[in-house]
C-alpha cells in the first residue's frame, strides 16, 4: 500500500485537488441560486415586537378556524337529523323548522 501510495502520489494529489475545485465551484453556485431566491422576512432590532403581534394574529386566526370547523361540524350533524326527521315523521320535521324558525330569532 506504502508502494503504491508512493508511486501514485502525484495523481492522488491532483485528483484530490480536482475534486476540492469542483466542490468549491457546486457550492459557489448553490449560493448563487440561493441568493437569487425571494428572501425571507427577518424581524431585526425594534421589529420584534412587531413579529410577536403577527404570531399572536396567526394564533388567533388558527383558534378561529378551528372553532369554525367544529361549528360546520356541528350545524351538519343537525341539517342530517333534519333530513332523516323528514324522511321518517315529515310531521315532527315540519315543527322542528317552524319552532326553529321563530322562536330562535
Amino acid at each position: 500500500m506504502k508502494e503504491f501510495i508512493a508511486k501514485y502520489q502525484k495523481a492522488i494529489v491532483g485528483t484530490g485537488a480536482v475534486a476540492v475545485l469542483l466542490i468549491c465551484y457546486l457550492q459557489q453556485k448553490e449560493l448563487a441560486k440561493l441568493r437569487s431566491e425571494p428572501k425571507i422576512e427577518v424581524f431585526t432590532g425594534g421589529d420584534i415586537e412587531k413579529g410577536r403581534i403577527i404570531d399572536s394574529l396567526r394564533m388567533k386566526c388558527d383558534s378561529l378556524q378551528n372553532e369554525d370547523f367544529i361549528k360546520g361540524t356541528i350545524i351538519t350533524r343537525y341539517e342530517i337529523t333534519l333530513e332523516h326527521f323528514n324522511e321518517v315523521n315529515p310531521k315532527v320535521a315540519k315543527e322542528f323548522e317552524d319552532w326553529m324558525s321563530q322562536n330562535t330569532e
